[in-house]
């Protein structure tokens, strides 16, 4: 079989801009439906939403100040364009994330349905900013700068993250919430491991 000697597609910049809009709007929303059930998840989202219920911090100023050290290392280890796209996905997400405070106030929803509904929006959202190569930036970040330096799996990385932090939740939030936090990671994780496959597209 003859080799595909065709030049490798990229994104154009607009492409780009419109797909990390979608997938922050999406990311977004599951965190908004996740919260409104005081819910939480893994990565660095699930520990600012910890420190915002435990706190009463402001969830989207937490998320992105806690992110600020790693877009410094991401600048350092992997370059200006993954760093700008982590700062801009980041960004958009705190601000998406508390502009729908007002316009979507949900007065009640079962913490089933927000599990279920976070881990479908969140990882179709994460699955569009995979595809730009942005990223949710915090332990995401680490987790690949650990891969490309040792060759330790980011996504053990972060699993080792996640069950801390999960553990850690039990002993600030009631069970019956953490039990339904963690369906909704499961749902996320499924998604993105059905779903995200390189040599299914044809642009990076």
């Amino acid at each position: 079989m003859q080799a595909d000697l065709s030049p490798e597609r990229h994104y154009t910049r607009f492409e780009d801009v419109q797909g990390i809009l979608i997938a922050s709007a999406q990311a977004a929303l599951g965190i908004h439906l996740l919260r409104a059930a005081g819910l939480v998840t893994g990565g660095t989202a699930g520990t600012a939403l910890i420190l915002s219920y435990v706190f009463h911090w402001n969830f989207s100023a937490t998320f992105f100040l806690m992110n600020l050290p790693f877009f410094a290392i991401a600048w350092i280890t992997r370059g200006p364009v993954f760093c700008a796209k982590s700062v801009a996905t980041v960004t958009l997400v705190s601000v998406m994330t508390e502009a729908l405070k007002p316009i979507l106030q949900i007065g009640s929803i079962h913490p089933g349905a927000a599990a279920v509904l976070f881990g479908i929006s969140a990882g179709v959202g994460l699955l569009g900013l995979f595809r730009h190569s942005g990223s949710l930036g915090g332990v995401s970040i680490l987790a690949l700068i650990i891969q490309d330096r040792t060759g330790f799996r980011a996504g053990w990385t972060q699993l080792i993250h996640d069950l801390l932090l999960f553990a850690a939740a039990l002993t600030l939030l009631p069970f019956a919430l953490v039990a339904w936090s963690l369906l909704g990671a499961a749902i996320l994780n499924a998604v993105i491991t059905f779903n995200h496959r390189r040599d299914w597209y044809v642009v990076t």
